[in-house]
């Protein structure tokens, strides 16, 4: 583009479906930052939240224009240091995003004194039209790595109830099975971290990843049929350096993509 963007969007923000908007906040920006896409613009911000299937959410999107991306190298994912979260809640008991924080405290207290949960609860117009909670967590590494997890209760007139109890409890254990997958990047964030290689310059990224998720495998080949281009992947099977599950390595040459935008005279 020529000018830097900055775009509002409506709808929903966080369902079972979709990365939320909190996890891409949280783990997507820092991935744009390492490849050089950064500036005082660059910022996502939660207007109002949209629970399904009634929506009404709104976020704020702007990002800087850069020439190039910068080849990585995210070889070595660090040791988590802390974990943090939102639990938020629209149309609902503000009491809700407070027994979620609870329930995920009791599990992943065991592990690590350093967690801080936040809670959201957004009253009247910036609350959407439907009613629900959920629950967003990012464990930091040393490094600068982030792996989250989320998750969102039913939307209304769908499925059972949810108590936030078992909410707040099964997004702790989701959060500790993406910790064992491990890797630089987690796993909601895999297929943009590879289009990213893809379009630096022509020289070589590395990243260090956990189990390929099968969205990953797929986005892999729809890179190779739309740029030509391979993955050399080397497993890393886990051992003293690498705890948890076996790690993938993948490394590419970019295809040197860069900003062509020119103001015509």
């Amino acid at each position: 583009m020529k000018h830097p963007l900055r775009i509002i969007l409506r709808g929903v923000t966080n369902d079972q479906v979709d990365p939320s908007v909190d996890v891409l906040k949280a783990t997507a920006l820092p991935l744009l930052k390492q490849f050089g896409i950064d500036g005082e613009s660059f910022e996502l911000k939660v207007v109002r939240r949209g629970m399904p299937p009634g929506g009404g959410g709104e976020v704020l999107f702007s990002c800087p224009v850069r020439k190039v991306l910068k080849p990585v190298q995210l070889t070595d994912p660090g040791k988590i240091k802390r974990i943090r979260g939102i639990a938020y809640s629209v149309r609902v008991s503000p009491q809700m995003a407070n027994r979620i924080v609870d329930s995920a405290r009791s599990i992943l207290n065991k592990f690590i004194p350093d967690i801080y949960i936040y809670t959201d609860h957004m009253k009247g117009v910036s609350s959407g039209k439907s009613p629900g909670f959920g629950l967003s967590l990012v464990a930091e590494t040393t490094n600068g790595t982030f792996l989250s997890a989320e998750l969102a209760s039913n939307p209304q007139g769908q499925g059972a109830a949810v108590l936030p109890e078992d909410l707040g409890r099964n997004c702790a254990k989701l959060l500790l099975e993406e910790i064992y997958r491990g890797g630089c990047v987690d796993s909601t964030n895999q297929s943009l971290a590879l289009l990213l290689m893809t379009l630096g310059q022509p020289d070589v990224s590395k990243v260090l990843l956990g189990p390929l998720s099968p969205y990953t495998i797929e986005f892999l080949r729809h890179l190779k049929s739309f740029f030509q281009i391979m993955f050399k992947i080397e497993t890393k099977p886990c051992g003293e350096e690498l705890k948890g599950g076996d790690k993938v390595l993948m490394t590419c040459v970019g295809i040197g993509f860069s900003n062509l935008s020119k103001t015509l005279k």
